[in-house]
């Protein structure tokens, strides 16, 4: 998902089976054994910022927030490259496929629908578009895979939210400390230009 709103936690859904590739308000990450906690509340920072909580799995990281700023790279970028690419079929909800790298993803799978009000770069490509409201559409399609409208609509039921989210692949874990270094690197870069300028000045 491009939403950083964190409503595919708040469904029920594990993190083993989605990625939120621009981040999450809502969400704090282990810079050291990559583990995610999920909040009530607005995370404070932007970047990969540090939050200054410790990491309550491993008790010794720091936590970070994982929201994206525009020169920042996607995350999970490997794992999505790879699923999209065995995919045979890739739904595009409500997307505009405007912002890069994601918004070409859909091209690396067999087929791709496109299920969204306007036009985008990639309906060219795409195998069928649906002009509609994705809450609709999907509705539709549940009631024809056989679940009752009721199953989901249900506003007693809440669902419960993984609230600590630990990855399995370590190399997901090390790509998210890959970040934080050349994050850290940006950070040390642009205080020299800094005191440079300062001096010169």
């Amino acid at each position: 998902t491009q939403n950083v709103d964190g409503l595919h936690r708040r469904s029920g859904l594990s993190r083993d089976f989605h990625s939120p590739v621009h981040g999450c308000v809502f969400t704090e990450k282990c810079g050291s054994c990559g583990c995610e906690v999920f909040r009530d509340s607005e995370v404070e920072g932007l970047s990969f910022q540090p939050t200054g909580k410790t990491c309550p799995h491993c008790c010794t990281g720091r936590l970070h927030d994982i929201l994206l700023d525009w020169e920042d790279m996607v995350l999970d970028l490997e794992l999505v490259t790879e699923h999209c690419s065995q995919a045979d079929l890739v739904l595009c909800l409500g997307t505009s496929l405007r912002i890069e790298p994601v918004a070409s993803l859909p091209l690396l799978a067999k087929q791709f629908v496109i299920v969204n009000l306007q036009p985008t770069p990639l309906d060219e490509d795409a195998t069928l578009i649906v002009r509609a409201k994705v809450d609709a559409v999907m509705e539709e399609l549940m009631v024809r895979l056989g679940f009752s409208s009721e199953e989901w609509k249900d506003e007693e039921r809440s669902p419960p939210i993984e609230r600590l989210w630990v990855p399995k692949k370590k190399d997901a874990v090390e790509a998210f400390i890959e970040i934080l270094k050349e994050k850290e690197e940006q950070q040390r870069q642009e205080q020299k230009r800094k005191k440079v300028k300062l001096n010169q000045d």
